[in-house]
Formats: structure tokens, sequence, C-alpha cells
């Protein structure tokens, strides 16, 4: 039996910071889903309504990887009350070749957190305007933050606003962020108005009804959500998909079932049944993306398998390459 390696939350940090290579694994991923030959079932997903929690379990096989990942998340939103963290999990990897497992990823949500805010780079890099200077992030959670820290990587910004149900939040999140990025980072007290000043919107809350509405929109403007991994949620009105030069799912399928777009659907906004190209297609170049600086372009996005399994195919490689993580028996 082969050695089974166990990497720590602490390993995976030193091994997989949020930076401009994890951002171009991620975007790898997009590309093979595009490609085709990625084997990526549904996402299993279960909400725990009691306790304001979901258990969602992903994974994918990616064609040129040794490795496939299943990634088990756990997202309980009234943890922070109890002093505790909002997500947790684990990742588990296994050979492609043999289906043994090779790694056990005690990560505690850090890895998905890393691949959650490398996909809104990679959205913003390939469908934000190259000038884009400016962003309001919409949730003060580790999401919030990572996604600012993201952005600063693949866009100019010289300027950003934090908005918040929580002021105390996002006074802190804006403070923090301020003085790891360099800019000036503001917490705003009126959403409509910091969404109208951003280039670049990305909402990062767990919410179940709209906290972006289509009227603060305007031309020119990008919006990632990344929050609506679960059929009951809903960050942006329905109306800002109509309001949309482009939309782009990350993946159709899951989109309509829980993202931003099963929402339009269930407006009635959007038919059941339209196409929208990818965001893999759009980074392969075998569909347009932004067509001009005025347009409204929105990326959704509800989190896909093969960014689990780049990523953590990736977190292997370089914890092994510096020795880190104990080996295990099998």
């Amino acid at each position: 039996m082969a050695d089974v390696t166990i990497l720590t939350e602490a390993d995976l940090r030193r091994a997989v910071p949020l930076d401009l290579d994890a951002i171009a694994c991620v975007e790898h991923s997009f590309v093979a889903l595009s490609d085709g030959g990625v084997i990526m079932p549904p996402i299993l997903s279960m909400a725990i309504e009691q306790a304001n929690g979901e258990v969602d379990v992903k994974t994918a096989f990616m064609p040129g990887l040794d490795s496939f990942a299943i990634k088990i998340s756990p997202g309980f939103f009234d943890n922070p009350k109890l002093g505790l963290p909002s997500t947790s999990g684990l990742m588990v990897l296994f050979s492609a070749k043999t289906g043994m497992v090779e790694a056990l990823l005690l990560d505690n949500g850090y890895l998905t957190d890393v691949r959650t805010a490398a996909a809104g780079a990679v959205a913003a890099r390939h469908l934000a305007r190259a000038d884009a200077a400016t962003a309001c992030i919409l949730g003060a959670g580790t999401q919030g933050r990572l996604q600012l820290a993201a952005l600063h990587l693949v866009r100019p910004l010289t300027r950003a606003t934090i908005w918040a149900r929580d002021a105390a939040k996002a006074e802190a999140a804006a403070k923090q962020m301020s003085a790891e990025l360099a800019i000036p980072v503001a917490a705003a007290d009126d959403a409509a108005i910091a969404v109208a000043e951003a280039d670049i919107i990305v909402t990062t809350t767990p919410a179940r009804s709209p906290v972006l509405k289509a009227e603060w929109l305007r031309p020119g403007q990008h919006v990632t959500a990344m929050g609506s991994d679960q059929p009951d949620k809903n960050e942006i009105e329905p109306a800002c998909l109509t309001r949309a030069h482009v939309y782009v799912p990350d993946r159709l399928s899951q989109t309509r079932k829980q993202g931003e777009l099963r929402a339009a659907i269930a407006a009635g906004l959007i038919e059941p049944e339209a196409h929208f190209a990818e965001l893999g297609d759009i980074i392969a170049g075998k569909a347009p993306g932004r067509p001009d600086d005025a347009a409204i372009t929105i990326a959704d996005l509800t989190g896909t398998g093969v960014q689990d399994t780049a990523i953590a195919t990736l977190a292997r490689q370089r914890a092994l390459a510096h020795g880190a993580g104990t080996q295990l028996k099998a």
C-alpha cells in the first residue's frame, strides 16, 4: 500500500498562497472544462436549516492530472456567534489511475477560499474593463477580503469600498485591507452609492434576498456574484441579468439550478433553456467576452469540482516539493 500524505491547514497555507500561480491554476481548470473530457457530477448538497448550515460535496476528474479530489465543504453561518468560523471542511486526493488515496488535505476550507477568490480574479481578468480601478465588495467575511486581494492582482485598483449588513465588520475589513493592499479601502454606509461608484462589484454573501439592485448598475461595470451556491440563495436582483450585455456562468447546468440564473428563470425573466457561453469558453476564445467598455458584464460563480481538483493537486505538489506533511502508511 502506498503512503498517504497528511497535510494540515498550516502546511497548505504555506504551500498555496493566493497569488498569480493560484489564479493561473484555476484559470486552466476553466479551460479544461471548456475543452471537454472533464468528468464532473452534479454537486451533492445538503441544507441543515435548523443550524443555518449546509454541506456541499464536489469532485471532478480532469484530463492530464494524475489525481482527482473529492471535497467536503460545510458552511454553518451562525458559527461566528459561537466564536467559530463559518466554513470548514477537507479534501481527499485520489490517484486517477488506481483510485488509491494519495493525500488528506485538512484545510478547514482554506483551499476552497483560495480557489474561489482565484475564480473571481479569473472572471475579472476576462470580463472587467482593463482600466477598472475601483471595486465594491458586498460582504465583509473572509471571502470578501480575499476577493478584493485577488482583484488587486489582476486589475490596477486604486481604491475600494466594503459594505456589509454589520457596519462594524465592514469597518474592520476595510481597515485590514487598506493595510494589506496599500490602497484606500473604506467601509460603505450606503450600498447603492458604493456600487454606483465602482468599476467592479463582487457579491460575497449567503443572502437569500438580493443585496444588489439592478437600478444601481451603470454602463462599464463588471459584477461577479459568487455567493449563490444553494437553490434558496439569491444575491443579485434577477433584473440585473436582463440589464447585462453579457452574462457568464461558470457551469451553466449549475447556475440554472442554484446560481443567480436560477432566480432570474424563476422570476420569468429568462427562458429556462436559454444558452450562455461559460467562463471557460470565453477564456479559450471560443466565445466573445466584453464587447466594449460601456457594456455591463456579470459572472455567476457557483463553484466547480474541477477547481477543487486543480487546487488540491497543486497543493500536494507544492507541499511535497517543500517536504511538508506527514506520511502515513495506508
